[in-house]
């Protein structure tokens, strides 16, 4: 459970009335595990699978962004709720994790929405002109790095767009003064920078790891 700031009583009751992972997430939650070790809580946590989703399906996304794919399991969240004709493009910088991405996008019956980029985002995305606004992104990569991908989104968002931001609450830390590693300093910096931003209306909410939801005005 990533939300260790919770009573585990609490954190596994919301588990247990989420909508549940079917055979693909379950099967590649597993793998990931099996093949990354440590690295898998990388991966986003089952609750949060189907909020994407159904943030998705709202806001009838149709053009959407991922920052951070790891080994697909938010992907294919996000591309099950894409309108029709809608499009998910993923930043990432390993070939050897997204290549369990693209066998489970595969299985997910998801793979003809997805376009993977290789490369660092920070490049990758300064490149990149989308054919349409951005109506969706999820950013989940390093933690130093999302004012920079928060900043190139926003220039590619559409009014009334939506990103999502993962990890923010670093387990509880950020509300803790006496936690000052350079992780944690910059994910407050982070927030105190969403919070202040003119452009937009945020809310932080206390799903997983903390789940930051930016509306551009």
């Amino acid at each position: 459970m990533k939300a260790t700031y919770l009573d585990p009583r609490v954190g596994q009751y919301v588990l247990a009335h989420a909508t549940q992972p079917d055979e693909v997430l379950e099967a590649l939650a597993k793998e990931t595990v099996e093949a990354t070790g440590g690295d898998s809580e990388m991966q986003i946590s089952p609750e949060q699978g189907p909020f994407l989703t159904m943030l998705a399906q709202i806001a009838g996304a149709r053009n959407a962004v991922e920052i951070g794919t790891f080994t697909g399991y938010s992907s294919i969240c996000i591309a099950r709720g894409l309108a029709p004709g809608g499009r998910l493009t993923c930043f990432d910088v390993s070939e050897q994790w997204t290549s369990i991405a693209r066998r489970h996008w595969r299985e997910a019956g998801v793979a003809d929405r997805i376009d993977l980029i290789l490369g660092p985002a920070a490049e990758t995305l300064a490149a990149w002109t989308p054919a349409e606004p951005v109506d969706l992104a999820f950013i989940d990569a390093d933690k130093g790095g999302y004012p920079v991908y928060y900043d190139l989104l926003m220039d590619r968002l559409a009014p009334g767009g939506v990103i999502l931001c993962d990890n923010t609450l670093r387990r509880g830390t950020v509300a803790d003064p006496d936690t000052t590693d350079p992780v944690t300093e910059a994910m407050r910096a982070f927030n105190d920078k969403v919070m202040t931003d003119p452009r937009v209306t945020t809310v932080l909410l206390p799903l997983a790891d903390g789940l930051t939801l930016i509306r551009k005005n």
